[in-house]
């Protein structure tokens, strides 16, 4: 079960590398969105204990949250 987590963390760590390297071109109202998506999603997972609709939800608006702030 160690290995399998070790395994999951480098995944994740790989791919918010390549996350953060995908921002180089966007606008700061883009990479506004793109966060206010992502905490979004993790804040509705976290709040409906991994309900899909809730991590859906909590995307779009946390999306839309992010895409207002200036």
């Amino acid at each position: 079960m160690h290995l399998i987590k070790k395994i999951a963390l480098s995944a994740v760590a790989g791919a918010l590398v390549l996350n953060m390297a995908g921002c180089a071109g966007m606008t700061q109202r883009d990479q506004n969105t793109a966060i206010g998506a992502g905490v979004g999603a993790v804040g509705g997972s976290v709040l409906t204990g991994g309900s899909a609709l809730g991590t859906v939800g909590g995307a779009a608006v946390g999306g839309v949250i992010g895409n207002r702030v200036q």
